[in-house]
């Protein structure tokens, strides 16, 4: 009688020869390498592929699995460091979207309402004369100035240590905002800074213990947090980088504030993340379903931006995204909600575009639907534009390019384009070798090359006054009327000479001039060289500049502009 042992091999020989015969019920794993799909994107990820590089982080998640997820390049350049699914990024704006979450889930329970006024839980906000939502904050929508052009302008370095209280500070001297509350779009980390403050007074916990509680617990977001101590170790972190010469330096970030920034995750824990808006974990479907609604401004019109996210489409496909990027981080979270597909990537290095990749993945993975509808108002700035005279342009003298060289001043935002003719083109040009080349469909209207989108520009006359229409996407018209600029002498920019103080930045700028230009100086800030642009008005490293004057006409201080900050004034010592 065969011993125990031999039993037991006859027994598992009879198991292996009956499992033989039984139909399989999965499909056998192919045994031939990576699978074609892992190959194309491997292929797209080429540039990221090299230890001696800063890297990315990528993950897709499609119908709840996560079908592809993989690091390249390098973490830490010092070390040899390599990106792994398990490195965590600061993921910059990308961080937004949480902090309304968190606001909302407070709403939910009845701590606060998303129309209240902001300064019912931070009084420190200036009485601006104009109520400013938690809603507005939310939506880039509330007027407020950003903080990082603030911070820039009185003489921060974005490396240097920025806590939440150093912005809170900054926001409590602030005399003006840009626009009334929900009247405009325009993107603000202010806002975001306040609505993280809002969940801590409210929730009695700071906002990295709350999101750790609230949000990235339930969700088994285990490789993530808000990063608000610049000191903290962090595992498995990734640190920034740009490009230098032929190699790389350190773009160094000690940001120490949340709300608007400083989330630390992985491209998986986003993808858990994006999971809970399609079967809701954390949160319920209300919050979501506001979450992704369009905001609107006062007069009802929407502008793209939902709370603390974008709504795009791309190839009439729906998506609901935000990029993020501060140093050298940049970030970009994509979900497509019918497609059921989301896709996070990550990067460490100031070149990486993250977004146009994600859309590259998307591209292999979604069905194409219709374009999204267009407006159907009738434009008769380019009714008469065939796409045969796009592409055939016209051979135009220089007699008649000639009539549109010059300066124009448009004066809503006041800024200068110049036109001026080279090798027998029109340029346009919007400063600092920001320039474009005309190419003519008609005598006097050209279609501006290798920009993003379809720009058109249109010369006509209206009263003696030359103008020039530019038309963008067949959407947003913007008419400039022809200037000349000012002569320039000696005794001329002395006008402008002397201190100016800024009480909302606490700041001082000194200018003085030398050969035909104002040099501006700051205790913090590298001393640089303006020239006028038109009249009173400079373009700077700072912003566009437009010096004030009293009844006597004597210069009494300036305003500057810079994009997400308007207006602000210094008055001369």
């Amino acid at each position: 009688m065969p011993n125990l042992a031999a039993r037991l091999v006859i027994s598992l020989l009879l198991l292996i020869d009956l499992s033989a015969c039984q139909p399989s019920s999965k499909p056998e794993k192919p045994l031939n390498g990576p699978s074609q799909q892992t190959l194309e994107f491997d292929r797209l990820f080429t540039q990221f592929d090299d230890i001696n590089k800063p890297g990315a982080s990528v993950a897709v998640m499609q119908d709840g699995e996560i079908i592809f997820s993989k690091g390249y390049g390098s973490a830490n350049l010092e070390y040899d460091i390599p990106v792994t699914p398990e490195t965590m990024f600061h993921v910059a704006s990308v961080s937004k979207q949480f902090t309304v979450f968190a606001i909302l889930l407070l709403a939910e329970e009845g701590k606060l309402n998303f129309d209240d006024d902001i300064r019912q839980y931070i009084p420190e906000v200036p009485d601006f004369g104009h109520t400013i939502t938690l809603r507005h904050l939310a939506s880039h929508t509330s007027g407020m100035r950003d903080q990082w052009n603030l911070l820039r302008m009185a003489g921060w370095r974005l490396d240097d240590v920025i806590t939440t209280e150093h912005v809170l500070k900054m926001v409590a001297k602030q005399k003006e905002l840009n626009f009334k509350p929900g009247e405009e779009f325009l993107y603000s980390n202010t806002g975001f800074t306040l609505l993280a403050e809002v969940v801590a007074r409210v929730s009695g916990k700071s906002f990295a213990q709350f999101t750790q509680e609230r949000l990235f617990t339930p969700l088994n977001m285990s490789n993530s947090l808000f990063y608000d101590d610049h000191q903290k170790i962090v595992s498995n972190r990734a640190y920034s980088y740009e490009r230098s010469g032929n190699g790389y330096k350190k773009s160094v970030l000690n940001f120490s504030n949340v709300g608007a920034t400083s989330l630390f995750t992985t491209a998986e824990d986003l993808l858990k993340w994006s999971a809970n808006f399609t079967e809701p974990t954390v949160g319920s479907p209300a919050v979501i379903e506001q979450m992704n609604t369009l905001a609107s401004l006062n007069n009802g019109e929407t502008f793209g931006g939902a709370y603390g996210q974008f709504i795009s489409y791309y190839k009439g496909t729906k998506y609901i995204q935000h990029s993020g990027g501060d140093a050298g981080f940049r970030s970009y979270l994509a979900r497509f909600p019918k497609q059921n597909l989301a896709i996070a990537i990550l990067n460490n290095g100031a070149d990486a575009r993250p977004w146009e990749l994600a859309l590259q993945i998307a591209d292999r993975l979604i069905k194409k639907n219709n374009p999204p509808p267009q407006n159907a108002i009738a434009d008769a700035f380019l009714e008469s534009i065939s796409p045969k005279q796009i592409s055939d342009s016209l051979e135009l003298s220089e007699d008649i390019l000639n009539a549109f060289v010059g300066h124009y001043w448009y004066e809503p935002e006041t800024y200068s384009r110049e036109i001026y003719l080279e090798n027998g083109k029109l340029m346009y040009s919007r400063g600092q070798d920001d320039v474009s080349a005309l190419a003519p469909i008609s005598k006097n209207t050209f279609k501006m090359l290798n920009v993003e989108g379809e720009i058109y520009v249109k010369f006509t006359k209206n009263d003696e006054k030359s103008l020039m229409t530019v038309k963008v996407d067949n959407v947003d018209t913007y008419v400039s009327v022809a200037y000349t600029p000012v002569k320039i002498t000696k005794t001329w920019l002395s006008q402008f000479a002397g201190s100016y103080f800024s009480p909302e930045l606490s700041s001082t700028y000194h200018f003085s001039p030398e050969n035909k230009q104002l040099k501006i100086s700051h205790h913090r800030l590298s001393d640089h060289y303006i020239a006028p642009v038109k009249d009173d008005f400079f373009s700077s490293q700072i912003g566009d500049i437009l010096f004030e004057r009293d009844v006597h006409g004597k210069v009494n201080g300036f305003r500057i502009s810079n994009g997400r900050v308007r207006n602000l004034y210094f008055r001369k010592l």
